[in-house]
């Protein structure tokens, strides 16, 4: 993801759930989610290593969470393709979409839920310059974003074998997400660097706009324990209603001061692409904090994005808001 400088206000809120319970004052009731289980998620995709497109990480992670999809129930599809990368060299896309349809929904406008599960090829934040062409491990920026979803998924999955209605839901894994050209290249590079699986994505879907989505929610560095969410710019230019729902359903749960009603710069994330080009409404939740000169964790793009860097409580939060959109 890339921050671009402006900043502007944003409004909030709206979505809570509340069971009455045969009393006169409703009684709210928190979505299943467990912490413990996205974690262990996070911990599997780190055991394979980063995950840098054209990698054997890559296609093993790749595979593993075809499998995982399917086993919760899903109608998997993989999307492949070609898109330039900033020297204008073109890179093997592998986009991972799961269905999840019960025959009464299968018909009906979809929730989009999506994550990059690819790592960054270069610790291009590193203060020492030898250190900047490791491969970024990723916990945070990239398998955060997948363990919650895949939680998500296995929640789902049980919904569905118990015969419970669900709202029609896509989980969408996007590759190449992080590809956007180093800080240290020097030559002349092409516009749109980065996020290149959602552009494969989005101008696909734009051409027969099929199926149909209520509106879409990007997960990105997700886990960590010192967590910010902000309500970022293009999710509010383009998905204000749905990024005050969301907002509004994290204060009922309780994680107001983790949603919080600061504003962030707009980020170039999956979310901009799914919104500018397939015109469907999407709101990013990713960690943002104002007071660091990148925007993002001291960590970020470097080798020390690692598992020290998530916590269960930030993963059950994400989660709980989540599965309560559906």
């Amino acid at each position: 993801m890339y921050v671009k400088y402006l900043l502007i206000g944003i409004g909030a809120s709206i979505l809570c759930l509340f069971s009455s319970c045969g009393k006169k004052t409703a009684q709210f009731s928190r979505p299943a989610f467990s912490g413990d289980s996205a974690y262990m998620y996070i911990e599997r995709q780190m055991a394979f290593g980063p995950r840098v497109p054209n990698s054997a990480a890559h296609t093993q992670c790749a595979v593993w969470l075809i499998e995982q999809l399917r086993a919760f129930g899903a109608e998997v599809e993989l999307q492949k393709g070609f898109m330039p990368d900033y020297r204008g060299n073109n890179q093997q896309i592998y986009n991972i979409i799961g269905h999840f349809n019960t025959p009464e929904t299968a018909s009906r406008p979809r929730v989009l839920l999506g994550a990059h599960y690819d790592t960054r090829p270069w610790c291009d934040e590193e203060e020492n310059y030898s250190d900047r062409y490791y491969n970024v491990p990723g916990a945070n920026d990239g398998a955060s974003g997948v363990g919650v979803l895949l939680e998500i998924a296995r929640q789902i999955g049980l919904r569905l074998a118990d015969s419970v209605s669900i709202t029609p839901v896509d989980i969408i894994f996007f590759d190449v997400e992080d590809m956007g050209t180093p800080h240290f290249y020097t030559g002349s590079e092409r516009e749109d660097t980065w996020c290149l699986g959602s552009q494969l994505w989005a101008t696909n879907y734009a051409k027969n706009l099929m199926p149909q989505y209520q509106y879409g929610v990007i997960l990105d560095m997700v886990g960590a324990p010192d967590a910010s969410f902000p309500r970022e710019m293009y999710s509010t230019n383009y998905a204000a209603n749905y990024q005050q729902q969301i907002w509004r359903s994290a204060e009922q749960l309780g994680y107001g001061a983790l949603f919080n009603n600061q504003q962030s710069y707009p980020i170039t994330d999956d979310h901009y692409y799914i919104n500018y080009i397939a015109g469907i409404p999407c709101v990013d939740i990713i960690h943002y904090d104002i007071r660091n000169a990148t925007g993002f964790a001291s960590w970020w793009h470097t080798r020390q994005d690692d598992m020290s860097n998530i916590s269960k409580s930030t993963l059950q939060a994400v989660g709980e808001v989540v599965m309560s959109l559906l």
